[in-house]
């Protein structure tokens, strides 16, 4: 689930798998892994309105970095 500055939350699927997949081949938390996030989630028929694509890029940056920070609290 996808939690917008509004408040607005809005559910995808797939997104756990990609950032799983993302991290397991070390990619950083950048506008690029976020665009490449985007598209992954318009394959896996998630529909993002092309008027809100800046901002989906801008949340999943932000979930990326949190998934990425998660891990690293996991290490041993």
């Amino acid at each position: 689930m996808l939690r917008f500055p509004d408040d607005t939350r809005v559910r995808v699927n797939g997104l756990n798998e990609i950032l799983a997949d993302l991290y397991s081949k070390g990619r950083q938390a950048n506008q690029e892994t976020a665009e490449e996030i985007l598209d992954r989630l318009e394959k896996n028929d998630n529909y993002i309105p092309p008027s809100a694509r800046r901002e989906y890029k801008s949340v999943l940056l932000k979930e990326y970095r949190d998934y990425v920070a998660g891990r690293k609290n996991k290490a041993p």
